[in-house]
């Protein structure tokens, strides 16, 4: 007999390809980072367009002369000026600050439950999904692989700068079982709280990709619901900034996704809405919104 079609507990179904890649839409980290050069995140770059001055901290690398001179100006009386040159101290030193892009690590907490195999519908998320990693491939950026489904979540690709690897481990990706949110979600402060110390200035995105349906606590025990709901708000206690890609579909919806964003005070964007040329309604950055770019070239499907 044929394996069940998966609902909350069904059976493990076979991996299904990708869907064909789309341009999508910029997701950034709010704020202004110190990160590896990308194109990204706005950051404080040595390099960029000037932004202001300050006082040097350590030595000075660039002198934002207009700002040096209003800081002298209003002291030359009292420094004895006698001639036409400015008498200029080291208390009186700007250095200009720059801004440009960073990279960031873009870490992807991807829903393989049941409830995502209905097959139309995770050959979509795998094409959004892989969308994203291509675009992080373009932005130079890190990017990692959390799967939950089951009895709980997997690391599936630590943080690693080859798209190529994660294009892989996402094609192969099975579906089936029930909904480890929660697993899932404290797997990826996990994650991110390693990296933290291991790469302090690259600052993370998190992007969950889920309907939104917690159905298993998983080894921790509990209500799943509750569980997701309190492990969310953990991410968003410690400034992590997220974005939750929607994947609930047909004509009766629950709005659970939402619910989840709100809790990682993050937008929520559905699958249509990643797209660059969707005409959604979302702004800036990915505590309130996501902002369309003119983004990357298109790619062959050999980087799946």
């Amino acid at each position: 007999p044929s394996a069940p079609q998966g609902g909350a507990g069904g059976a493990e179904q076979a991996a299904v390809a990708a869907a064909e890649p789309f341009r999508t839409k910029m997701l950034s980290v709010p704020g202004l980072g110190e990160g590896a050069a990308g194109r990204r995140s706005r950051a404080r770059t040595a390099h960029g367009r000037t932004t202001g001055a300050q006082r040097p901290r350590g030595q000075l690398t660039k002198l934002h002369l207009a700002a040096t001179v209003h800081a002298a100006a209003p002291h030359q009386k009292a420094r004895g000026r006698s001639g036409p040159g400015l008498v200029v101290r080291r208390d009186d030193l700007r250095q200009a600050t720059r801004e440009g892009r960073e990279g960031n690590l873009v870490l992807f907490c991807v829903d393989a439950s049941g409830s995502m195999a209905a097959r139309q519908r995770m050959s979509a998320v795998k094409g959004a999904v892989l969308s994203l990693l291509l675009d992080a491939y373009q932005r130079r950026d890190k990017v990692g692989l959390i799967t939950f489904r089951g009895a709980g979540a997997e690391l599936a690709l630590p943080p690693t700068s080859s798209v190529d690897a994660a294009a892989a481990r996402l094609e192969k990706l099975p579906t089936g079982g029930r909904t480890p949110l929660g697993a899932g979600l404290l797997k990826a402060h996990e994650v991110l709280r390693v990296e933290r110390l291991r790469d302090p200035s690259r600052r993370p995105l998190l992007v969950v990709v889920t309907d939104g349906r917690a159905t298993s606590a998983g080894s921790v025990g509990g209500d799943p619901r509750e569980l997701s709901g309190r492990s969310a708000r953990l991410l968003a206690a410690e400034g992590v900034a997220s974005v939750v890609v929607d994947c609930e579909s047909g004509p009766v919806r629950l709005g659970l996704a939402g619910a989840l964003a709100a809790d990682l005070g993050a937008p929520a964007v559905t699958l249509d809405g990643l797209r660059a040329d969707s005409l959604a309604g979302l702004v800036k950055n990915v505590r309130t919104a996501v902002t369309p770019t003119a983004s990357a070239n298109s790619v062959s499907r050999r980087a799946a």
